[in-house]
């Protein structure tokens, strides 16, 4: 587990930062699911905008980062999952920390308040 500190109004953007370096790195982008805590990620809002049937066709193609709410009932299961932790309540981070660790094949970072995030994983 990777955590990136960031408060609740700045995670998204720290996610986005960690997806762009996995990515410079040379993890393909099907390797990559992006997990949020609070508000949808802007590009699943986009994604979404095309229809539920385009969006899950998209995760099924398997070609490209996967944005989802942390909540997501699918079975998801990518090397690494990047979860944003972009609302503070403590009962709904751990349970999508939870299901976070559980969806990550490889590695599993947080981009969250390390305060409330950290206890999670010790």
């Amino acid at each position: 587990m990777q955590l990136l500190p960031a408060g609740v109004a700045d995670a998204v953007e720290r996610a986005d930062e960690a997806v762009d370096a996995l990515l410079e790195s040379g993890r393909r982008p099907g390797d990559v699911l992006v997990l949020t805590v609070g508000e949808a990620h802007p590009w699943q809002q986009h994604e979404l905008s095309f229809g539920e049937e385009s969006y899950w066709a998209q995760l099924a193609d398997g070609g490209d980062v996967f944005y989802a709410d942390a909540d997501v009932s699918r079975p998801l299961r990518r090397d690494i999952v990047v979860l944003v932790v972009n609302e503070g309540t403590a009962g709904r981070v751990e349970q999508a920390a939870k299901k976070a660790l559980g969806h990550a094949g490889a590695l599993l970072v947080v981009c969250g308040e390390q305060d409330l995030v950290a206890p999670l994983f010790a």
